[in-house]
């Protein structure tokens, strides 16, 4: 394990867990809102993204948080492992919501991003499960055979696969 993607819903845990793993992997961790959120929250250009993903993924082990399947093809054939926290809505909704209180006002997010909770945010978190699970997991299925898959339910279901690593 030394190219490890970390996909789910906002809230679901991806930037903790990515953190976790890349500590214990030794290895750098990419957060992909970092590379595509520009100051104020606007959308960096394609071709910048895409740039900057790709520098990321030069080195010979690393962790990315984030799903952004525009750009899947850059890492879906690079990875060795892919973990999916497929966690209740309920929860990534409530995750948001607290990290929303705790984070106000700053930009923990991505630089220049001051946290932000709207009804539009929390719509898209509810209706994700519905609308984008199903795809991704096709996705992964056809575009990254080669990688083991992990999905991760519940914290101790997390737990347990870092026990692992």
């Amino acid at each position: 394990m030394r190219r490890v993607l970390v996909l789910g819903n906002s809230g679901s845990g991806k930037s903790t867990l990515a953190r976790r793993l890349a500590a214990l992997l030794d290895v750098p961790v990419t957060h992909l809102d970092h590379l595509y959120w520009r100051p104020g929250w606007v959308p960096a250009p394609p071709d910048e993204f895409r740039a900057a993903q790709s520098t990321a993924l030069t080195t010979d082990g690393w962790v990315v948080d984030g799903n952004y399947s525009s750009t899947f093809d850059l890492r879906l054939p690079l990875a060795d492992t892919v973990v999916f926290l497929d966690v209740p809505r309920t929860t990534s909704l409530r995750r948001v919501t607290l990290r929303h209180l705790r984070e106000r006002g700053r930009d923990t997010q991505a630089p220049g991003c001051v946290s932000k909770l709207d009804l539009d945010f929390a719509t898209w978190i509810w209706h994700w499960p519905r609308t984008h699970r199903a795809v991704l997991l096709a996705r992964l299925a056809a575009e990254a055979p080669q990688a083991a898959q992990y999905l991760l339910r519940t914290r101790p279901e997390i737990e347990a696969f870092l026990r692992a690593v």
